[in-house]
Parts: structure tokens; C-alpha cells; sequence
């Protein structure tokens, strides 16, 4: 049902608000977006550090680095990383990427700023919701940042965890104390995501302003609306998941559990399968790597449309594309359990569904190349990390088809192909186009400009350095070089990799040095930044109506009345090469065609009496 909110009230003042209600326990939903984009850096952070140090392992594993054991203690006994602790570092930085980053950081930060102000509401439906996802956001964090600090070591069974190594607490060291801490911070994380998607999704279809319909939104929206419906449908999955192998480490249950063997001791576990886990984990895993791609491709269709000076290339098209892919992302599971014993026909099966799913992918990648074809461009920032997001999707996406064919995969599966697929298609795309959309809509959320000449510096050398790491290493997976491993001197066969393993690694050390480069930009910017005018980007959405200076309620006075869709770039006839939302057909003449004015009878009067007055004088 389409529900249009208006306000009649003409006033919205500012009330006073303490510090801490204003910038800690904020309702508002632009400072709950800036509180997930913090936070969001600081994870990516450690996680990025993690990153370098189990790189160091790699590339030199018999060389000692005495600060090693300065930072990690006993992990590091001698300067050189433990076994354990590498798994750890693997396990954590996954982790903390894939959930904390570019799930919650990614949707968190862009749904709570653009949804209320790109369909033209007040807020967020419920504000007092809002904030508690952020909090719930914020103590997982914690939660798993201090599993690092036990004893016994964080989780250690891959970001994954698949059991038996997550189910039995003595199997390794990491299957402790650190284990437990995982699940409960990934349940706290799970119940943060259900708040924020219910509240995005009734934002979406219920507080649009007058003349917004559906397909008058912003592809931002359609992207931010449709990954919460499938964050919503799959997240429980995963919780039932982690209730069930809370009881089997805790409460006896064997869920997981069948005929196991610790040293001489046999347990008394019967009729459980760690096939179950799988199952049900990657329910959610799959529409995972979309819950994490599809908001980075809806702030691209912005960006990119935006910078290009160009409508949108197959808006509907985009729409359906979007839609098909949260369908189909819930019946290609099974392609990550080709080597699980299951059934042939049942891995045609997903063979099939998983082919499928790349022909929307492949309508977004070929829109977004019609619409900057023969585009008047502008390379801002955000317009080169949005192409480079692009390129990486590209690149990233044609491996998919090889790890999508059963039989292919048998040979591909747990080796580095699957390492440099998945970085290249979801991490460092999305990435990309988490960072095209700090760039386009920092000046919207602080009220500045970055620098762009850092902004440059940022784009080429991280662009340089992803394709160095991950690229390399679909060579070593077709060498059948098994991921997750400590050292490439324990077979004979990977020792020719290691040359190549000090390449990837001083890239990482070079990516991660020029990261330094952005977070200077950034923080350097929200104080002593140049100041942004009310639509630095001459776009054309709602959010560039407000003023510079945040308030409550975004716009003072009346809500906005939208007129047209979000991609009247360069429209012919039209003084400007772009007509924001809120303007009237009745005021650009000029420009207005036929498709502007079907089924508005009285518009088209007006048109036709105008065209008439053209041609008479």
C-alpha cells in the first residue's frame, strides 16, 4: 500500500539538547548515521591491522619480528606469530569485515542518512528503535573486540566457524572462552540488524512525502529498502544456527555433533551433522555477500549517474535487477557445499540458480557502463572509487561463474581462487563503494569538503595495492594452494608462491599506509574542511534541499513535494544539466516530453497550448 506523509505544520524549532543527548544517545537520525560511520572506521581499522600481521606471517614465516611479541604478547613468543593466534587474526578480521564493516557499517551509516532524506521524512519511523540498533551495534563491537583479550585467545574456527572446532570448547584454544564471545556478540549484532531493517523498511513504505512513489525513488533507497527485506528474512536463520550450537557446546545437545574423537576419548555425541550447519549458515551467507554488495551498487547508480551528468541508464531495469537478485539469493546456498557429498542433482540444481543470479548482476554492470558512455564526466572521489567498484565487480564477478560450475569448484574450493573472488567481488567493491558514498555525502553529513587531492592519493594507490593483493592469488588457488594456511613451507609444491606471498604482502602494507591518507582527510575535514554549499554535486535528490546546517526535522517548514524521478540530468531544452525532484513539469517547458506527462491529462493540456505559442512566434 502507498502511504504519503505530509505535515501540515509549518514550524519545527530546534529544541536545546545536552551533549550527551545530542552526539551519544541521539535520536536523529543523521547523527546515528555518523555514530555507525565512526564506529564502522574504527573496526576496519583493526581489522585492516590484522590483515598486515597475518600478511607478515606469510610472506617471511621463518623470520622473527621482535615487535611482534611487543604487541602480542605471548602470541608472538620470539617475534614470531603462533599458529593459533594466526587462525585467530584470520577468524576476527572476517569477521569484523563481512559483519561489522560492510554490513551493519555500510547499511547503517548510508540507510540512516539517506532513507528520511531522500523520500522526504521527518526521521526514521521509530527514533527511540533507531538509536537502540545503534547501541546493540555498538556492544557487539565490544563484545567481539574483547574476545581478543581472553586467555585462551579469540575464535578460531574461520569466520565461519563451522563446527566441530566451534562446537567443542576443548578442541583447540580458540574454541573456548573466545568462542562463546563470538556467538553472543554475533546474537547482540543479529537483534541491532533486526531493529534497524524493521525501522527501514516502514520508513521506505511508509513516510514518503507527497508525489513520491516508488518509482520515483532514488536507486539508493531501492537498494538500502531491498537489502533490509533480505536481512530480515535471512538473519533469523542464522540465529536459530547459533541458539542450537550454544546448546551443543553448553547443554549437552548434539545438533552438530556425531561420533567424535578428542585424543582417546570418545564422546558420547550421536545423530547430530556439521552438514547442518552449513545448511543453515549459509541460508544466510549467501544473501549475505548481496546484503553487503547491494547498497554499495544502489550508492553507485548515484554517484556515477550523478558525476556522468546523465539519467540513470535503465532505471527499471535496475529495479527488477535489484529484486531478482534478493529472490534468487535465497536458493544458491549449496554452492558453497559443492565438495559436502551432496547429492549430484541437487548440485545441478544450484549449479543452475547460481548462473542465474549473475544475469542481474550483469544488467547493473552494463547499465552502469551505458551510462557513463559518452558521459560528460566529472572524476571527482566518489566518481573514481564508484568506477572502481565497477572494475572490481567486473573482475571479481566473471570468477564466480568458475566457482559456481560443481564440477569446477571440486578442484577451486578452499584454495586462494575462492580468497581473490571473494575480496575482489564483495570486499573491495564494496569497500569502493562504501568509500564513493563518504566522499559524494560527507559534505551532507558534516557540512564540508574532504580534500580532493588526498582523495586522489587515496583512489590510486588503494585501487593499485587491491589488485596486487587479490588478484595474484587466483593463481595460487589454481596451483590448488590451500587457504587459511600458516606457512607455504610445509609442502613442497607452495614454496614457489612464496615470492609471490612478499609481493601481496608489501602491497597490503602499501594499502594500509595510504588508509592513513583518509582517515587525516576525514577527521581532518569534518573540523577544518572547506565549507560546502546547500548542493555542492548539483544533484538532484531531496537531501540537497535541506539546509547545510542540520536540524531537527530536516527541512524547516513544509515537507518537500516531489515532481519527477531522480535522473533529470542534461535533459534537452533545459537551461541547466540538472532539475531537481522538487521542481515542477509546469516549470520547465522547455524540456518536458511526452513520457514526463502520460497520465496527467491537464499537464498535457498545458503543454500542447505551450508548444502552440512556440510555433506561432
Amino acid at each position: 500500500m502507498h502511504t504519503e506523509v505530509t505535515n501540515s505544520s509549518a514550524e519545527h524549532h530546534e529544541h536545546p539538547q545536552s551533549f550527551i543527548r545530542k552526539y551519544i544517545f541521539s535520536t536523529d537520525h543523521k547523527m546515528i548515521a555518523k555514530q555507525f560511520l565512526i564506529t564502522a572506521i574504527f573496526m576496519a581499522v583493526i581489522a585492516m591491522l590484522m590483515s598486515v600481521l597475518f600478511r607478515l606471517q606469510l610472506a617471511w614465516p621463518d623470520k622473527e619480528f621482535p615487535i611482534l611479541e611487543v604487541l602480542l604478547g605471548n602470541w608472538a613468543e620470539g617475534g614470531r606469530i603462533k599458529p593459533d593466534f594466526y587462525l585467530a587474526m584470520v577468524t576476527i578480521h572476517g569477521t569484523i569485515m563481512i559483519f561489522f564493516v560492510l554490513t551493519s557499517g555500510l547499511s547503517g551509516t548510508f540507510s540512516n542518512l539517506l532513507i528520511p532524506l531522500q523520500i522526504g521524512a521527518r526521521d526514521m519511523a521509530s527514533p527511540l528503535m533507531n538509536m537502540l540498533s545503534y547501541w546493540f551495534f555498538l556492544v557487539a563491537c565490544l563484545v567481539m573486540l574483547g574476545s581478543c583479550f581472553v586467555e585462551t585467545g579469540p575464535a578460531s574456527a574461520g569466520w565461519t566457524v563451522y563446527p566441530p572446532l566451534s562446537v567443542l570448547p576443548k578442541a583447540i584454544s580458540g574454541s573456548g572462552l573466545g568462542m562463546t564471545l563470538w556467538l553472543v556478540s554475533i546474537i547482540i549484532f543479529i537483534i541491532s540488524g533486526v531493529m534497524g531493517n524493521v525501522n527501514y523498511i516502514s520508513t521506505v513504505l511508509n513516510m514518503r512525502t507527497k508525489g513520491m512513489s516508488m518509482w520515483r525513488l532514488p536507486l539508493t533507497v531501492w537498494s538500502l529498502f531491498l537489502t533490509a527485506v533480505m536481512a530480515l528474512l535471512s538473519f533469523p536463520v542464522l540465529t536459530g544456527a547459533v541458539i542450537l550450537l550454544i546448546f551443543d557446546r553448553s547443554m549437552g545437545t548434539s545438533f552438530y555433533l556425531s561420533d567424535i574423537v578428542i585424543g582417546t576419548q570418545v564422546l558420547p555425541n550421536e545423530g547430530g551433522s556439521p552438514i547442518l550447519w552449513q545448511h543453515l549458515f549459509w541460508f544466510l551467507g549467501h544473501p549475505e555477500v548481496y546484503i553487503v554488495i547491494m547498497p554499495a551498487l544502489g550508492l553507485t547508480s548515484e554517484v556515477i549517474s550523478n558525476n556522468a551528468r546523465k539519467p540513470i541508464f535503465g532505471y527499471h531495469a535496475m529495479v527488477y535487477s535489484l529484486i531478482g537478485i534478493v529472490i534468487l539469493s535465497f536458493i544458491v546456498w549449496g554452492h558453497h557445499m559443492f565438495v559436502t557429498g551432496m547429492n549430484p542433482f541437487l548440485g545441478g540444481v544450484f549449479m543452475i540458480t547460481t548462473l542465474i543470479i549473475a544475469v542481474p548482476s550483469a544488467v547493473k554492470t552494463f547499465n552502469y557502463l551505458a551510462t557513463l558512455w559518452r558521459g560528460n564526466i566529472r572524476f571527482t572521489p566518489a566518481m573514481m572509487f564508484a568506477i572502481g567498484l565497477v572494475s572490481f565487480f567486473i573482475s571479481g564477478g566473471m570468477t564466480g561463474i568458475y566457482l559456481g560450475n560443481a564440477v569446477l569448484d571440486i578442484n577451486l574450493h578452499d584454495t586462494y581462487f575462492v580468497v581473490g573472488h571473494f575480496h575482489l567481488v564483495m570486499g573491495s567493491a564494496a569497500v569502493f563503494g562504501m568509500l564513493a558514498g563518504v566522499y559524494h555525502w560527507f559534505p551532507k553529513m558534516f557540512g564540508r569538503m574532504m580534500n580532493e587531492k588526498l582523495g586522489y592519493l587515496h583512489f590510486w594507490v588503494t585501487f593499485a595495492c587491491a589488485y596486487l593483493v587479490f588478484f595474484p592469488m587466483y593463481f595460487l588457488g589454481l596451483d590448488g594452494v590451500p587457504r587459511r594456511y600458516y606457512a607455504f613451507t610445509e609442502f613442497e609444491f607452495m614454496q614457489k608462491w612464496i615470492s609471490v606471498n612478499v609481493l601481496i604482502t608489501w602491497a597490503a602494507i602499501i594499502a594500509a599506509l595510504v588508509q592513513v591518507a583518509f582517515l587525516y582527510n576525514f577527521f581532518h575535514s569534518i573540523f577544518r574542511g572547506k565549507k560546502a554549499t546547500q548542493n555542492p554535486w548539483d544533484s538532484n535528490t531531496l537531501e540537497w534541499t535541506t539546509p547545510v546546517e542540520h536540524i531537527h526535522g530536516n527541512w524547516p517548514g513544509e515537507l518537500p513535494v516531489v515532481h519527477r524521478w531522480a535522473y533529470d540530468y542534461s535533459k534537452p531544452g533545459h537551461e541547466e544539466d540538472f532539475i531537481m525532484q522538487t521542481v515542477p513539469f509546469s516549470q520547465t517547458m522547455s524540456s518536458n516530453q511526452a513520457h514526463d506527462l502520460e497520465n496527467n491529462a491537464e499537464l498535457m493540456a498545458i503543454q500542447e497550448a505551450y508548444e502552440r505559442k512556440q510555433k506561432n512566434l
